[in-house]
């Protein structure tokens, strides 16, 4: 026997619990345009500082400064600004519906808009995302019909999937939006995976892996960190760190490290981390390490630094786990809001002009769910052909699902 203390272990808690006050004052965000934009070779042992700061752009006046600055054109911007704004009507539209019970489950983006939609435009045609369940502005900003997402999240008779896939689940390879995954963190090991058979076929298009903060908990997130680092794949890993996985904070699956970013310094990874909530320096990182994959110069990893506003899912209640109104005290704002005053300051939008795109855009997106609830919703109207299951999985069908597929009829 010895004298020595019993062994304990930390559990990491959040500084603030339901029904306390907000408390954002260990999120330290840096002047906007302060960090230093480096070259696109720069060695990674050069820039490690990007991987403790935050990248911004636009500052509380909504002007953008610094030099990650000057990359998008008023057009450019206002073209985004849509995509933002069509995301959060159509979020607000199926949120509905999965309380009508026309589908059984729905996620939205609330808060992270400017992460996919600016991510989206800097991308070229042929490159393939491995996006988890909450970038769908991937494919809004693409251009992928909304009509079309409907009728995945319905799982009717037009549905693209054909009913396999959960609502929100979607999959477009002509979007280069690879079959979203229910079993998180998947997607960076596939993206590497894609990445590495690009190069081995002497392609030209990259990859770009995404993940939430608490699933880089998961082993796959460090296996697919080996292997880019190894073979300096072609590819770029997204950490969008909304603060919260679906119940606990973002602590837990941070562990010990400062930042998520950090732990791509120990794989020789350039590692940074951006203001996820502003659209111009969203875009600007992306740009810079896209162009690194292109020119085959490695894998980059990228800490988006946002915040999930509403649930987690449909079948979460964040309340029971975070003080209602901190989302109010999240400090680097509203994406649509930052976007909207920086091109109004610019004169190249007003007010007027919002509200009036407002109502327009959601006519749009009501006039889709529309024409997608023609083709039936979970409970009502058209409904994937039971025949749906046994296509299309096999070259040549084997006989056992010959016969099951003879014993329903179909």
């Amino acid at each position: 026997m010895t004298d020595d203390a019993p062994l304990t272990l930390r559990v990491p808690e959040p500084a603030v619990r339901p029904g306390g006050t907000p408390d954002f004052s260990s999120v330290r965000i840096p002047k906007a345009g302060s960090v230093a934009r480096p070259a696109v070779d720069a060695d990674p042992e050069s820039i490690r500082d990007l991987a403790y700061s935050i990248i911004r752009v636009l500052n509380r006046d909504g002007e953008a400064v610094g030099p990650w600055a000057g990359l998008l054109s008023d057009s450019e911007l206002l073209d985004g600004l849509r995509h933002m704004m069509t995301l959060r009507a159509f979020d607000a539209r199926m949120l509905m519906a999965q309380r009508q019970g026309k589908t059984s489950f729905y996620m939205q983006h609330m808060g992270e808009e400017a992460v996919s939609c600016a991510f989206r435009k800097a991308l070229a045609p042929g490159d393939m995302n491995f996006p988890t369940y909450r970038q769908a502005g991937l494919l809004i900003a693409d251009g992928y019909p909304l009509v079309d997402m409907m009728n995945q999240i319905y799982s009717n008779e037009r549905d693209p999937l054909k009913g396999r896939q959960m609502p929100v689940l979607y999959s477009s390879r002509k979007n280069g939006f690879f079959s979203v995954s229910g079993n998180l963190a998947t997607q960076y090991i596939q993206a590497v995976g894609w990445a590495m058979a690009s190069a081995i076929k002497n392609d030209t298009r990259i990859a770009v892996g995404w993940i939430g903060d608490g699933s880089t908990a998961e082993s796959d997130f460090h296996a697919a960190l080996v292997f880019a680092s190894t073979y300096k794949a072609p590819v770029v890993l997204n950490i969008v760190n909304n603060q919260w996985a679906i119940s606990t904070f973002q602590g837990i699956a941070r562990g010990g490290s400062g930042t998520f970013a950090a732990r791509g310094l120990g794989f020789g990874i350039p590692a940074l981390r951006v203001d996820g909530n502003d659209y111009l320096a969203v875009y600007a990182v992306a740009r810079w390490a896209i162009e690194r994959a292109r020119r085959n110069l490695g894998p980059t990893l990228i800490e988006h630094v946002t915040y999930r506003v509403g649930a987690h899912s449909t079948s979460d209640d964040p309340s029971a786990y975070r003080p209602k109104t901190e989302s109010d005290a999240w400090p680097l704002g509203d994406p649509v809001i930052r976007l909207k005053n920086h091109l109004i300051v610019r004169d190249a939008w007003s007010e007027e002009r919002h509200k009036q795109t407002e109502a327009e855009i959601l006519d749009t997106v009501i006039a889709a769910q529309k024409e997608a609830e023609q083709h039936g919703t979970l409970h009502a109207g058209g409904q994937p052909s039971v025949r749906d299951m046994f296509e299309g999985v096999y070259a040549q069908m084997p006989p056992h699902l010959r016969r099951q597929r003879h014993e329903v009829g179909v």
